[in-house]
């Protein structure tokens, strides 16, 4: 008796595992979705880091639109040329090109240059200290300084300064808008690297007010607006706008009568460059708290 019942579990579960594994045969011929097998090697090719900066979530993502003739190969900025040919190459389409970019930050203003007005206690974050009155700079659209770009930077592109300022290394950068993101201040943006001129400062204080708070604000006076060609820099609030649909008209004669240098020039190799008119900073110590 006990031995037929256990033939007839033995069965049971036997044919039971039978009709399952006929269903998952079924299942997988019924909804197998074919992947191309270039995705794989495309996406080998590429620099993995998954930043974002190409406009898809991930390598992977930015490999299947390679694959479906979406997206060219130059795209991606981070690739490296010779690497974005060897995928056009694998694929049979043209390279394409899409100009780099890198995060600019509107400030200029470290404690060399700007004044503390308060002492901040806690959270050593600047999204925190900027709800407690802006963080502690006179200025209240300044550069708080306690490193949260340079904390969600994957990359190593950010780091700070003695004077508590993000600096961006150009060549590590790559477009990702993590600091974009996570500054309280909107004090970065992503920038194409033919945009030369920069205005180094975001304040719409009036000028007796910004310049008691930096020595390095735009004061709005309104000489590279007057020096540039027409309608390419402008005083809106304040501040020197630069219209970028004009960056063909862009030249360093902008810079030259700045008095504060809160206009500069972005050299590809020499960096960032102050016009003659600017006053020099020699101060090497952080300002008294104010």
């Amino acid at each position: 008796m006990l031995s037929t019942q256990l033939l007839i579990a033995t069965a049971f579960m036997g044919g039971l595992g039978l009709l399952l594994a006929l269903l998952l045969a079924f299942a997988n011929r019924r909804l197998f979705v074919y992947e191309d097998p270039r995705i794989d090697a495309v996406e080998e090719m590429l620099p993995h880091s998954n930043c974002g900066a190409c406009g898809t979530p991930g390598c992977r993502s930015f490999a299947e639109k390679l694959i479906s003739h979406e997206l060219a190969p130059g795209k991606c900025t981070v690739n490296s040329a010779a690497m974005s040919s060897a995928i056009a190459d694998y694929l049979g389409v043209e390279v394409g090109n899409e100009e780099k970019r890198i995060a600019r930050l509107a400030c200029a203003g470290g404690s060399h240059v700007a004044y503390t007005r308060a002492r901040y206690d806690g959270l050593k974050t600047c999204r925190a200290a900027a709800l407690v009155s802006g963080g502690g700079k006179g200025c209240s659209w300044a550069c708080i300084g306690l490193g949260d770009c340079e904390t969600v930077c994957d990359f190593d592109a950010i780091t700070l300064d003695r004077y508590g300022l993000p600096q961006v290394n150009a060549d590590l950068c790559t477009a990702c808008g993590d600091c974009v993101e996570v500054c309280p201040k909107d004090l970065f943006s992503l920038q194409p690297v033919s945009h030369h001129l920069w205005v180094n400062c975001k304040s719409l204080d009036n000028a007796d007010t910004a310049e008691a708070d930096c020595e390095v604000t735009c004061n709005a006076c309104g000489r590279c607006a007057a020096d540039a060609p027409e309608g390419l820099i402008t005083i809106r609030h304040n501040l020197a706008t630069i219209d970028y649909s004009k960056n063909d008209l862009a030249s360093r004669l902008a810079i030259e009568r700045c008095p504060t240098g809160a206009i500069v020039w972005l050299d590809d190799q020499q960096g960032m460059i102050k016009g003659s008119g600017a006053k020099k900073v020699i101060r090497r110590e952080p300002l008294p708290r104010g």
